[in-house]
């Protein structure tokens, strides 16, 4: 079991979750609810070095050698050795037009190895198509992502009051407004991430409740339910669930239009397998079915170690700092690419 510190920004607030009494398996091994059912209460930290699609070098191998995951797992130790030194105070600016940087070392914890399942250590999180890439698109699927910004307003170069990316608050990603976690931490499918990678998951005996650290998504799962009608829209999409055997089965459907999942649309439908392969470790597999993207599905799957950390909150500032500056930084680059002055002076020239 991996124990690591958790860095959580803004105010500290336990999470405090009763959960129900537990029996523990003839085997030993699995615990159990007093049903019977495999009991998937607690903490995992789904944080790994494993990328979600496999390097096209690697062919169709879904393995690693455990040199090779012993080599990755002291690179990104050297690594986090690096970032964490101090910086030169007496550094200068970054080149014009270069990467500023993001977060500090500090403040990312994407994990210290590769993941195992079965006794394998893993070469991607995808494991189908075989080569462990997503499939090919189909031909009039619209490319989804951000666009890196040149810095200029190049949206007017269609016409000087053409509309934009940035004309309305409500166009700009949903992480970046805090409405839920970036990088589908919060899914489904549900991925790991730069930082706070830690899933809480409590279970009765008629819904089980996901808890994401990251913006604190909660998804609930409807056991033995049917799904909303379609009309009815959610940011991570509307789940049930039901057991086959010891696996928690979960269908997700009525997704919004540009789910957390971006390369996804609203036409998705994901289902999800929860399975204890040991008790303390829990083996999360996805299949993502969107005929108006992808010529056909894909599947991944990776583990979840349990982990002793508390789940904190989570507290997202950047709709309360960080979009004012994105929105006046588009005003600006508008007034500098139409001949105006920042306060928006009227080219005399129109």
């Amino acid at each position: 079991m991996r124990s690591r510190i958790t860095v959580c920004l803004g105010g500290l607030g336990v999470v405090c979750l009763v959960l129900a009494p537990v029996a523990v398996a003839q085997n030993g091994d699995i615990p159990r609810t007093p049903s019977g059912r495999p009991d998937l209460s607690g903490t995992y930290d789904v944080s790994t070095l494993t990328p979600m699609q496999r390097p096209e070098e690697l062919g169709e191998a879904v393995a690693l050698s455990a040199e090779r995951a012993a080599e990755i797992a002291e690179g990104a130790r050297r690594r986090d050795e690096r970032r964490a030194r101090p910086s030169d105070p007496e550094r200068g600016a970054p080149p014009q037009g270069g990467r500023v940087g993001g977060y500090n070392g500090f403040y990312i914890d994407n994990g210290d190895a590769a993941f195992q399942v079965g006794g394998q250590w893993r070469t991607s999180i995808l494991i189908d198509p075989p080569n462990g890439r997503y499939p090919p698109r189909v031909d009039e699927a619209p490319a989804r992502g951000r666009t890196p910004n040149p810095g200029t307003a190049f949206w007017l170069e269609a016409g000087l009051d053409a509309p934009g990316p940035y004309d309305n608050m409500e166009q700009r990603p949903y992480g970046e407004r805090c409405m839920v976690g970036f990088g589908s931490t919060g899914g489904p499918p549900m991925l790991p991430v730069l930082y706070n990678n830690h899933k809480r998951i409590v279970q009765t005996e008629d819904t089980v409740m996901i808890l994401t650290e990251m913006v604190h998504d909660a998804r609930i799962v409807r056991l033995d339910a049917e799904h909303d009608p379609p009309t009815i829209k959610k940011w991570l999409g509307d789940s049930i669930g039901w057991w086959e055997g010891d696996t928690l089965v979960v269908e997700t459907t009525n997704f919004v239009d540009r789910p957390a999942f971006r390369r996804g649309t609203g036409n998705m439908t994901v289902t999800e397998r929860f399975r204890m392969e040991s008790a303390g470790t829990l083996i999360y597999t996805f299949t993502v079915d969107d005929p108006t993207v992808w010529t056909a599905t894909f599947t991944g799957e990776y583990a979840w170690p349990r982990s002793g950390n508390k789940v904190f909150e989570y507290a997202c500032h950047e709709a309360n700092y960080a979009l004012q500056g994105i929105m006046r930084g588009a005003r600006l680059l508008e007034a500098e690419f139409r001949g105006e002055q920042p306060e928006g002076v009227t080219n005399p020239t129109r």
